[in-house]
């Protein structure tokens, strides 16, 4: 009997997993939070910052359906989004900048990069769906 609870365990616990994936899987709109940010200039080491103590967004949204990022100040179309198994890859431009944001498809972590010729800016965070 208790081998019969134990497989029922791991096989509740695997279609939870499973569930949870599909959440980052470019279905479902995303709620994302940036945590870490880094400003890099050439030949000057990057400087490590809260997005907000360098003018970037806390939080994004993305939406799939409508192919925009959506930040507090302005929306912005996604050029290009490619989906895999591991990750969801949109890319996009704005202002000068070009970017890429990359989600997990398992976990939702979440990396943004934004770059011209002069600057660049890489933040880490987490995204949720809504």
């Amino acid at each position: 009997m208790k081998s019969i609870s134990v497989c029922l365990a791991i096989l509740l616990g695997t279609a939870a997993m499973q569930v949870g994936a599909a959440d980052f899987d470019g279905s479902k709109r995303l709620m994302c939070a940036t945590i870490d940010a880094h400003a890099c200039d050439p030949g000057i080491a990057c400087t490590r910052a809260l997005p907000a103590d360098l003018g970037l967004p806390k939080f994004l949204t993305i939406d799939f359906d409508k192919r925009a990022i959506v930040g507090p100040a302005r929306t912005t179309p996604m050029l290009s989004v490619t989906k895999d198994a591991d990750q969801v890859v949109m890319l996009g431009n704005e202002m000068g900048f070009g970017w890429t944001l990359v989600v997990d498809s398992t976990d939702g972590e979440m990396t943004l990069t934004i770059a011209n010729r002069n600057d660049a800016f890489v933040l880490f965070g987490n995204c949720t769906p809504l």
